[in-house]
């Protein structure tokens, strides 16, 4: 046994208990999808149908929340925040900090005049964290303080923080730091808040706290265990998409539907045999693609951020290859990458955002007055505007991704969507170096709206269990549980200690002590030229 392997595990199981999460709902594994790897062996369809049963809490929460008072509570904040000029500000990190990016460019995509300023988002890690994420962000709350600094709120401004476990420290880092400056303060997240309260001291400050109003979402476990990403990012998405989407009803004087029969409709549509058939059936595709070697370029339009969220969530969540910059001649090209042929990568982020990127320059300096862990201050990341614009998305030529007779061109479209033609004849251009093309349509089969909340729904819901299906044709699910994990932040260790006792039968003490001693010993293999397995299959490789 290691030395240092035992004393960073012991450490973990004393000092780290505040990041020891398995009591979550969030946490834990989904009753309805335990055979989820058995159902997708048997067929794509019926996997896809297995992860929608999920998918059906999210709508007893909606009828419940969007009913309720507390709800009514922040729609109300957001009446005043608007009249006093202020901003309604999104926080989030990881799957709701590009869920933050994405309500604000809904709202800013439809407004064009002076209202379009009223909303703003933090995303821990900045903008950069929506194409890569940004490693022990999320375990800071000062970081979230400081960006909500940065952006200079005030008291007639208005923060809706957005935290799927409802735990995560840079999140509750801009509640306070919101709170401290007078700001209407609202924490959406979706476990059951007295049991938040009664475990986790950073979740009680903030509960507790007179100045915050809490809306618990909570909608159960998730359909692959602890991917946040999927419901209880959903149940944020319909929820804080409502909410905006009243205000701009007001705003213009139009009707505002039901959000719940609405979301109801798109559910039914998704089920129906047609759609699920359709999405199997590119699900398929996709996984002979992989399987020979060759890659996937996505390219979209008006839904590209929901696309964009979708892909980049794959590599944290599977421990694929993160995308990469077009300097970058050494890294593997991530397995899907996604491109809006429109526009140049300048364009494309400026169009998508609807803004311009807001980035973090942070020094030295900073980290060190923030009092962040030496290897963030030894080795700062690189994660300001000029990073992100060597993400090649737009329509420039990308020879790597279409060397192979394999590799495969996806346009990917709302049905309805206002600028479908000129996607289709973009496409058609820059998909000639691409031996395979393919089309996937997605329609919510729901009335429009002015923030076109059902179709962001329709799509995010299609695309998360499409790729979660795709993951566990690929082996890097076991069971419902994502065996493929990167432990790059508490959270995430505490999920690969869960995830190995489980499918190695260990207590959670050696399971701890087996991940530890995996990670020393995977410091000391030269992984050149080779993928890099998750820890947890390789420990639980070693323990068999």
């Amino acid at each position: 046994m290691s030395t240092n392997a035992a004393a960073a595990a012991e450490h973990f199981l004393k000092n780290e208990t505040q990041f020891h999460l398995g009591f979550l709902p969030t946490e834990q594994s989904h009753p309805l999808t335990k055979g989820l790897d058995k159902a997708f062996e048997r067929s794509s369809a019926e996997g896809l149908r297995t992860l929608q049963k999920a998918d059906r809490e999210v709508l007893e929460m909606a009828k419940r929340v969007l009913k309720s008072d507390v709800f009514a509570r922040m729609v109300d904040a957001g009446r005043q925040t608007l009249a006093k000029k202020g901003r309604m500000v999104f926080s989030g990190c990881g799957a709701t900090g590009r869920l933050s990016i994405l309500l604000e460019s809904m709202w800013r995509e439809f407004f064009k005049d002076e209202n379009a300023d009223r909303t703003a988002s933090i995303m821990t890690g900045g903008d950069y964290a929506l194409v890569k994420a940004v490693e022990f962000f999320e375990d800071y709350q000062v970081f979230g303080r400081k960006q909500v600094a940065e952006l200079e709120m005030g008291e007639n401004d208005m923060l809706i923080a957005i935290t799927e476990g409802g735990e995560t420290s840079s999140v509750i880092g801009t509640v306070k730091e919101a709170a401290d400056r007078g700001c209407a303060v609202f924490l959406l997240f979706n476990n059951p808040a007295d049991l938040l309260r009664k475990t986790l001291v950073r979740c009680r400050e903030v509960i507790d706290d007179p100045r915050v109003t809490v809306l618990d979402l909570c909608c159960g476990p998730m359909g692959i265990a602890g991917s946040t990403r999927m419901q209880a990012t959903s149940s944020e998405q319909l929820i804080a998409g409502a909410f905006l989407e009243i205000l701009a009803a007001e705003i213009t004087g139009t009707t505002v539907p039901d959000f719940a029969e609405g979301f109801e409709k798109v559910l039914d549509h998704l089920e129906s045999d047609a759609v699920v058939n359709t999405i199997a059936e590119m699900l398929d595709f996709e996984v002979e693609t992989y399987k020979k070697g060759a890659k996937i370029t996505y390219f979209a339009g008006d839904y590209l951020l929901d696309i964009f969220t979708d892909t980049t969530e794959r590599t944290p969540t599977f421990m694929l290859p993160p995308f990469k910059n077009s300097d970058d001649k050494v890294s593997p090209p991530s397995w899907a990458f996604v491109k809006d042929p429109r526009f140049t990568t300048r364009e494309t982020w400026a169009n998508m955002l609807h803004r311009a990127p807001r980035c973090l320059n942070w020094t030295r300096e900073d980290y060190i007055a923030m009092d962040a862990e030496e290897k963030i201050i030894n080795n700062p990341p690189k994660i300001d505007a000029e990073e992100l614009y060597r993400m090649e998305v737009g329509s420039e030529a990308a020879p790597e991704r279409c060397a192979s007779e394999n590799d495969a061109a996806i346009c990917i479209k709302v049905a309805g969507a206002e600028h479908n033609a000129e996607l289709d004849k973009a496409f058609a251009k820059v998909s000639e170096p691409f031996a395979v093309k393919r089309e996937l349509v997605i329609s919510s089969n729901a009335p429009d709206t002015q923030l076109h909340l059902l179709n962001h729904m329709a799509i995010k819901l299609a695309l998360n269990n499409f790729s979660s299906g795709t993951m566990v044709r690929m082996g890097r699910i076991s069971g419902n549980w994502m065996s493929w994990v990167n432990i790059s932040n508490k959270k995430l260790v505490d999920r690969a200690i869960r995830l190995i006792a489980e499918l190695g039968d260990l207590e959670y003490p050696a399971a701890c002590l087996a991940l530890f001693e995996s990670v020393e010993e995977m410091e000391k293999i030269d992984w050149t030229g080779k993928e890099k397995p998750s820890v947890v299959q390789y420990t639980l490789k070693r323990l068999n």
